[in-house]
């Protein structure tokens, strides 16, 4: 067996498991799951009848690189979003949704007999596939604490030249999870310099731009990078998927763009990896990409969640609206429960029955702090009406246990 599988943590869901494990929920109550990031909206029709009208498709492999249509589907949404031009045959690869792509391109670019070892750098808290893919690749972690009192930037100037020297991959996710913080221009802009300083590659995890509040769209990285000049993209892969912005996590499809010579040897390895996307999946990602009446109907269903769970849940919990993204990133008061996020959710489950996922269980200790303490990630997936009885249940439980 591959003596590093033993290095990888239980994931945030098979430990929340584990610690609600003999817990009876509430039976007075229907249950309601804000724990899962798992859109709960219908999938557009015209996705669904692009998938049937492709079935014939099934008869043939499939190319590792993907049909032309489908990149130039992806390079011209690419321009249409962020006024980026890629080049389809060079800088577009389609991948089988992003969590997929995120962990096998760790694979790609680390080089584990480095000389002072391979380190890979992430947000803390963060998406915890950046975590395995580091360590199943031979690499160790640094892990860079979000700054709540910057809009949760991601703190680059924490990390020591000396862990500089030896990173080769860095992990950003803009819009984040689970903060729904975006980067701005002048993050990107240090972000540049340091790996133009010192080499490293830049995974952008982009899945949850087109999930915003406000009047301007999340800065891609990509686009960002086009702002200031890097017209190549040098060492940049934005990684994206259809799963949020489409409602088809089950469709598994996705894309990623930037630095030819990164797609070129991510190409190499996918070939024998194995995971070319299905001709009938491809289409109906075409179907998908190429239209944004269903993307605008999806943020709106999101804006109006928020618009009536926050004012409840601002009276009882530290709480805003995040920048993008379907989640809150709620800090409990000191009063309840002495902060203790676990506590809290076994409670709300066992009482109210209603499913978060405490904050603790999306980040790592470091520098004898953890960032996610005494915070639940709530995802706004399910229903309206289940958003809003899920956040009085939870303003209740917050009241009652003050």
């Amino acid at each position: 067996m591959n003596p590093r599988l033993a290095l990888l943590h239980p994931y945030p869901f098979e430990r929340w498991r584990e610690l609600t494990h003999g817990i009876v929920p509430n039976p007075a109550l229907r249950p309601v799951a804000l724990g899962i990031g798992e859109p709960q909206h219908p999938t557009p029709a015209l996705i669904e009848e692009a998938l049937v009208r492709a079935l014939p498709g099934l008869s043939r492999y499939p190319a590792t690189a993907g049909e032309p249509a489908l990149r130039d589907a992806i390079a011209a949404w690419l321009q249409q979003r962020y006024g980026v031009q890629a080049d389809p045959g060079t800088q577009v690869l389609p991948v089988a949704g992003s969590r997929e792509a995120l962990f096998a391109f760790a694979q790609t670019v680390i080089d584990p007999g480095a000389s002072g070892g391979a380190v890979v750098v992430c947000p803390n808290p963060f998406y915890q596939i950046y975590e395995g893919a580091a360590l199943l690749a031979g690499a160790s972690l640094h892990y860079v604490a979000a700054d709540p009192g910057r809009n949760f930037a991601t703190d680059w100037a924490s990390v020591p030249a000396s862990t500089w020297a030896r990173t080769q991959l860095v992990y950003v996710c803009s819009p984040g999870n689970p903060t729904g913080a975006v980067m701005s221009l002048d993050e990107w802009r240090v972000l540049f310099e340091l790996s133009d300083r010192h080499g490293f590659v830049i995974a952008s995890d982009e899945c949850y731009s087109e999930i915003w509040f406000g009047d301007t769209p999340p800065l891609g990285g990509l686009q960002a990078a086009m702002a200031l000049g890097r017209t190549d993209f040098k060492r940049l892969l934005m990684f994206t998927s259809l799963s949020k912005r489409s409602n088809v996590p089950g469709l598994r499809s996705g894309f990623v763009a930037g630095d030819a010579a990164l797609v070129r040897a991510f190409l190499l390895y996918r070939t024998y990896h194995g995971s070319a996307l299905g001709p009938v999946v491809q289409r109906a990602s075409i179907a998908a990409w190429s239209d944004e009446s269903h993307v605008q109907a999806n943020r709106d269903l999101y804006r109006r969640k928020f618009d009536g769970v926050l004012p409840i849940l601002q009276d009882v919990l530290e709480v805003q609206r995040p920048d993008a993204a379907f989640y809150l990133w709620a800090r409990l008061p000191d009063s309840v429960l002495a902060g203790d996020d676990i506590a809290f959710g076994r409670h709300l489950l066992a009482s109210y029955n209603v499913a978060v996922l405490p904050g603790r269980l999306l980040a790592r200790e470091a520098s004898g702090i953890n960032p996610g303490a005494g915070r639940l990630r709530l995802a706004l997936v399910a229903p309206p009406d289940d958003c809003l009885e899920a956040a009085r249940r939870i303003a209740e439980a917050v009241n009652s246990l003050r």
